[in-house]
């Protein structure tokens, strides 16, 4: 139950945050983002696994999203004008590090295959949002910006398993601490 939970609960947040931009607000994929966050951090039975996985996915998206952004890749709809990340598009990446361990554990021993989803799944992520909801623009030509959100979700993607997979041997049980 708790998977199928946790799947709404990222669908829901990824589309608040987008449908949000799209009407030029930041704040409901945040709030989003919080509640699913209170959420799953209340019924993970690895919540200092979890709690690490955001903050490693938070820094990895600050990284990759300012370097899109600022290399002209990516213009995103409701930024702040002294930020190159607008909040909602860090929320899903803290909403993203949440569903790792419950939903993709098929994918912490396989990172050659985490980084083909990633290179596959992060492009068709963006996409979605900017055909469907117009809150990304990419660069033209376009492949230039899909081949760089591929290269960067296939490294983030094989990152964050590997992380989730070495947080859960050395704590199988699942300790709070």
């Amino acid at each position: 139950m708790s998977f199928w939970l946790t799947l709404l609960g990222y669908q829901a947040t990824w589309f608040a945050a987008v449908i949000g931009a799209g009407h030029g607000l930041w704040w409901p994929g945040v709030v989003a983002a919080g509640l699913f966050a209170l959420w799953r951090l209340s019924v993970s039975p690895h919540r200092a696994l979890e709690a690490r996985l955001v903050l490693v996915a938070l820094a990895v998206g600050m990284v990759l999203e300012n370097l899109w952004v600022r290399s002209g890749l990516l213009d995103y709809a409701a930024a702040w004008p002294w930020a190159s990340s607008p909040a909602w598009i860090l929320a899903l990446w803290w909403a993203f590090a949440l569903s790792i361990v419950p939903l993709l554990g098929y994918l912490h021993r396989r990172l050659l295959l985490a980084a083909l989803f990633g290179a596959i799944g992060g492009p068709l992520a963006y996409l979605g949002a900017a055909r469907g909801w117009g809150v990304v623009q990419f660069a033209s030509p376009q492949w230039h910006s899909l081949l760089a959100l591929a290269a960067g979700w296939a490294l983030a993607m094989p990152l964050l398993a590997w992380l989730a997979r070495r947080g859960l041997q050395q704590d199988p049980q699942g300790g709070t601490a």
